[in-house]
């Protein structure tokens, strides 16, 4: 006799995104790369990331010293520990990134709930977004790093400041193609209130979409990060980041023997990058009903 199983639609999903075993893969190398950096400060013999060594028998800065036991990945130009400084510059950029895609994403939802599903506000926030979609995001970008202090909380401010645009626009599509299906209509002509037909009705349609963009915005929110630090607008060098790291590093890209400093953040970045990318389209593709059967 069969048994009278429940469908669920979470449990589907994990079961689904199960079966993508790169994805869990990466997916582990994610949770072992956050987990690390956070425990990394407190195992022993860590040095400061911000402190410079100096060599006890000559009094000298210990400059751009090769990987060795004292210095697992060398030292920089000023003679600070590469191992302590890459460490912390990727707890600083995941930071940014997961702060700025949760912030931008969110945004992105509430206001693409309303735009799709509220019809007279329709025109209000049709005409906000031509006026900010029209100007260059770049352009904003540069404009407001160079105006306010630097600091992480400029930075995550200005990435935020139209980095829900793209998301707000997606999801009001998606909400105009849902809205007026047969069982919305009958909901709304039960009088069913507009907040739950769309919590109960519309949203669990985003949830693909949502995991999707939040897990290509964190490694953009990154990217954008060394972007701005390239160009002289990102972190104060005291800060180690990711894009930091890359910055100070490109000068030696020339330099064999130093050429260390570029490509182990550069590295890490990379990870994290195909990691997020790698997980995010699975889990939107298992997060699918379609996928559940």
């Amino acid at each position: 006799m069969m048994k009278n199983l429940k469908y669920s639609y979470w449990t589907s999903t994990i079961e689904a995104f199960k079966k993508n075993k790169l994805a869990l893969f990466f997916l582990y190398t994610i949770i072992g790369l956050i987990a690390f950096i956070i425990i990394q400060p407190y195992l022993p013999n860590q040095k400061s990331p911000v402190a410079i060594y100096i060599d006890k028998a000559t009094g000298f800065q210990l400059i751009n010293r090769p990987p060795s036991k004292e210095f697992w990945f060398g030292t920089n130009s000023i003679g600070q520990d590469m191992w302590a400084r890459i460490w912390a510059g990727t707890r600083m950029s995941l930071l940014i990134g997961f702060t700025v895609a949760l912030w931008e994403n969110f945004i992105g939802l509430m206001v693409g709930l309303v735009w799709g599903y509220v019809r007279r506000l329709e025109g209000i926030i049709s005409t906000i977004y031509n006026v900010l979609n029209n100007i260059p995001k770049t352009i904003i970008l540069i404009l407001l790093a160079y105006t306010l202090k630097p600091g992480v909380l400029t930075i995550i401010f200005v990435m935020c400041i139209t980095g829900w645009l793209d998301t707000a626009r997606l999801v009001r599509n998606l909400v105009v193609i849902i809205r007026d299906r047969e069982y919305n209509i009958a909901s709304r002509i039960l009088g069913t209130p507009g907040y739950r037909i769309a919590y109960k009705n519309i949203l669990p349609y985003l949830v693909s979409t949502l995991v999707l963009k939040i897990s290509l915005s964190i490694p953009a929110a990154i990217g954008y990060e060394v972007f701005l630090t390239y160009i002289g607008l990102g972190l104060p060098v005291g800060i180690p980041s990711l894009g930091n790291l890359i910055n100070e590093g490109r000068g030696y890209i020339t330099v064999a023997s130093l050429r260390y400093q570029l490509m182990i953040p550069a590295i890490v970045l990379s990870i994290i990058t195909v990691s997020f990318y790698t997980v995010g389209n699975a889990f939107a593709d298992a997060s699918d009903p379609k996928n559940h059967f």
